[in-house]
C-alpha cells in the first residue's frame, strides 16, 4: 500500500456531478420524495373536477365523433363501419358545397369589415372629449345582449312588411329590400347583427390604444408627422399583435358561426331550412341538420372534422403571415 510523499502537494479533488440522465430520485431524501408526491397529489385532488369534466363533456365526445366519422351511426342503431365513405360523399353534396360558400363569404367579408369598424370605434372612443365613458358603454351594451335576444330583435327589425329598418329607408326614398326573403340579402343581414355587437372588439382595440407611450406621439409630433404617418407607424405597429388576436377569434367564430343564420332562417316551427335557397345555410347549420334532423350522426361527424381541419388550417396561415406585420416590443 503506498502512501503520500510527506511535502508533496495534493492533486486536484475530483468531484462527482450528476449527469442529465441520472435518476433524480437517487439523489433525493425519502421525506422529499414523500413530500413531492403529496404535492402533486393535492394539486391532482384540485385539479380533478376539471380533469373530470374535460374529459367526460370533451375528451370523450371528440374522441367518439373521430370514430363516428368513419360509420354509419344514426343513434337507435349500433354503428357500421363505412371507411372513407362518409368523406366522399360530402365533397360530391351540392348542399355542403353551398353551406361552404355561405360560411367563407360571412368570414371573408365579415371578420375584416368587422374588425376596421372596431378600431375605427375604438379611435373615436379614444378622443378626449366630454361623456366618453357614456359613449363607450353605449357601444359595449350590445356584446352583452344575450345572443338569441338579439337576433329575435333585429327578425322584427328587417321585417318586410312593418320592420322599423324599412320603414326608414322608405321615408328617405330608399328601396326596401326584402331581408330575409330574398337570397341577396339574407347574408348582408347575418353580416349586420355581427357588425351591431362590434363593442366587445372595440373596447379591446381601446385598451390597446390607451397602452401606446403617448412620448412615441409627441416625438412624431415634433418632427412633423401627420395624423395618418402617426397612425401608420406607432399605432398600428403597436397595436398589430392584438389586431393578431382579434383576426384568429374572428376567423374561427366566423367558420362556427351558428347562431344568427339558424335563427333567421326558422319559418314559425321550421327550423330545418338554411333560409331563401340555402342562402343562409352554413357548415354549422348543415351540421345541426344531419345530426339532429336527419340523424346522420357518422355524416354530421364527417363534416364537423373537416370543418375542425379547415379552421385549423387558416388559423396556421394567419398565424404563419403573421410575422410579416406583426410587431412586438422585442
Amino acid at each position: 500500500m503506498s502512501r503520500t510523499p510527506t511535502g508533496s502537494v495534493p492533486g486536484p479533488r475530483r468531484t462527482l456531478r450528476r449527469g442529465p440522465g441520472t435518476d433524480r430520485a437517487t439523489t433525493e431524501r425519502p421525506s422529499q420524495r414523500r413530500a413531492r408526491r403529496q404535492t402533486f397529489l393535492h394539486g391532482l385532488a384540485f385539479a380533478s373536477p376539471w380533469l373530470l369534466g374535460f374529459t367526460v363533456f370533451i375528451a370523450t365526445p371528440i374522441a367518439l365523433s373521430a370514430y363516428y366519422s368513419f360509420t354509419d351511426f344514426n343513434i337507435f342503431q349500433a354503428p357500421t363501419w363505412v371507411g372513407l365513405d362518409n368523406y366522399t360523399a360530402l365533397l360530391g353534396t351540392e348542399r355542403f358545397w353551398k353551406a361552404a360558400s355561405n360560411t367563407v363569404y360571412l368570414t371573408v367579408i365579415g371578420v375584416p369589415l368587422g374588425l376596421v369598424l372596431a378600431l375605427v370605434i375604438a379611435l373615436v372612443l379614444n378622443l378626449p372629449i366630454r361623456g366618453q365613458a357614456l359613449y363607450r358603454a353605449v357601444v359595449y351594451l350590445p356584446s352583452i345582449v344575450p345572443l338569441v335576444v338579439g337576433v329575435y330583435v333585429w327578425r322584427w327589425l328587417l321585417n318586410a312588411q312593418y320592420g322599423y329598418i324599412n320603414a326608414a329607408l322608405g321615408a328617405l326614398g330608399l328601396p326596401q329590400p326584402l331581408w330575409l326573403d330574398d337570397p341577396t340579402w339574407t347574408k348582408p343581414a347575418v353580416l349586420l347583427i355581427g357588425f351591431w355587437m362590434v363593442g366587445g372588439t372595440a373596447i379591446i382595440y381601446l385598451a390597446a390604444l390607451r397602452n401606446v407611450p403617448p412620448e412615441l406621439y409627441e416625438a412624431a409630433t415634433l418632427d412633423g408627422a401627420g395624423a395618418v404617418a402617426r397612425f401608420r407607424h406607432i399605432t398600428w405597429p403597436t397595436i398589430s399583435p392584438i389586431t393578431l388576436f382579434q383576426l384568429v377569434v374572428g376567423v374561427i367564430g366566423g367558420l362556427q358561426i351558428f347562431t344568427q343564420p339558424y335563427l333567421l332562417a326558422q319559418d314559425g316551427f321550421n327550423s330545418g331550412g338554411g333560409g331563401a335557397q340555402d342562402s343562409m345555410l352554413t357548415l354549422g347549420t348543415y351540421i345541426f341538420q344531419t345530426a339532429f334532423t336527419q340523424f346522420r350522426m357518422g355524416y354530421a361527424s364527417a363534416i364537423a372534422w373537416v370543418l375542425f381541419l379547415v379552421t385549423l388550417l387558416i388559423s396556421g396561415l394567419v398565424l404563419a403571415g403573421s410575422r410579416r406585420w406583426v410587431h412586438y416590443d422585442a
